[in-house]
C-alpha cells in the first residue's frame, strides 16, 4: 500500500519512489525540472518527476504498482500517474547525460529525507542539465532554471566552466551566466 497522499509534496513523492526503486535493485536518478524544484524550494514548479534509468518497463511497473502508480494511456510507455497527486513520473532512458557529458550514477547525490533516500543529480549537474536544454533548444526558461539552482545552491564553478568548454560554449557565455547568478544572489 502506498504512503503517498493528496498532501504529499514533490520531495516526499520523489524520495518514496526513489527508495522503492533502490530497494528493488533499480538505479534511477531524479533529474530535470523536479530536481530544479527541489533545489530551489519550489521557486520553479515541475509537473513531473524524471528518473533516468536503464531499467525496463517490466522491471519498473511492479515496483510502482506497490505505490499505486499506473502506466498512463499516453503513447509514452514510460509514464506513470498516481490517483491522489498531480505529478506524474517519467523514466527517460540511461545514460544520464548533460549535453556531451555522461555521468555515472555514483557521481550523483543521495539525500536522506524522512520519507526515504532520494537519488538525485547534484546542484552543479542540475545547472548543466538545464543549460544543456537552453543551448540545444535556445530555451530561455531552461536558462532561468539554471540561474535559480545556482542562486539557491552551492555550485562547483570550476567543474561548470570545464563543462561549458566541453560543450563548445564560449568563456564569454560562461561569464554572462556567472554574472546573472551573482546579480540574482545580490537581489535575494
Amino acid at each position: 500500500m502506498s504512503n503517498i497522499t493528496e498532501q504529499s509534496t514533490l520531495p516526499e513523492v520523489a524520495a518514496i519512489v526513489s527508495e522503492a526503486l533502490m530497494e528493488s535493485g533499480i538505479i534511477a536518478t531524479l533529474s530535470g525540472g523536479s530536481a530544479v524544484s527541489i533545489y530551489t524550494e519550489n521557486k520553479y514548479l515541475s509537473h513531473d518527476l524524471d528518473f533516468v534509468t536503464a531499467a525496463m518497463i517490466a522491471e519498473l511497473e511492479p515496483v510502482l504498482a506497490k505505490l499505486d502508480f499506473v502506466r498512463t494511456k499516453t503513447p509514452r510507455l514510460s509514464q506513470f500517474e498516481h490517483p491522489l497527486i498531480d505529478w506524474f513520473i517519467e523514466f527517460p532512458p540511461a545514460p544520464l547525460s548533460f549535453g556531451h557529458l555522461h555521468v555515472d550514477h555514483k557521481d550523483c547525490a543521495l539525500i536522506k529525507l524522512s520519507y526515504g533516500t532520494l537519488r538525485i543529480i547534484t546542484p552543479t549537474q542540475s545547472v548543466m542539465d538545464r543549460l544543456a536544454a537552453a543551448f540545444a533548444w535556445k530555451d530561455p526558461q531552461s536558462r532561468e532554471q539554471a540561474i535559480l539552482v545556482a542562486t539557491y545552491q552551492e555550485i562547483d564553478w570550476d567543474t561548470l566552466k570545464e563543462w561549458f568548454e566541453g560543450e563548445g560554449e564560449s568563456a564569454e557565455e560562461f561569464e554572462r551566466f556567472r554574472l546573472a547568478v551573482e546579480k540574482r544572489k545580490s537581489r535575494s
